[in-house]
């Protein structure tokens, strides 16, 4: 199993899009992570996750986070903790 925990600083807006289907719709939350002085990464966070980071997260915010790495090398986000 993939799991993956990182600590960071929020170095983007966080952007909000949604996707529409027939049968459901999906929130996504996109924004990108600091992670050490070379280290940048996409995180995604969807539905129910997305709304909280949208709510309680902004730039500079540092933050803890568990998810998944996926094959373009973005985080799938699980579970997310402010500082």
């Amino acid at each position: 199993m993939n799991i993956c925990f990182f600590i960071g600083k929020i170095i983007s807006d966080i952007d909000l899009k949604f996707i529409v289907n027939d049968k459901k719709n999906t929130a996504i939350a996109i924004f990108k992570l600091k992670v050490n002085e070379n280290c940048i990464l996409t995180v995604k966070g969807y539905n129910n996750v997305a709304d909280l980071c949208y709510k309680n997260l902004s730039i500079n915010n540092y933050i803890a986070l568990q998810g998944k790495l996926n094959s373009k090398m973005e985080v799938i986000l699980y579970s997310i903790e402010l500082f």
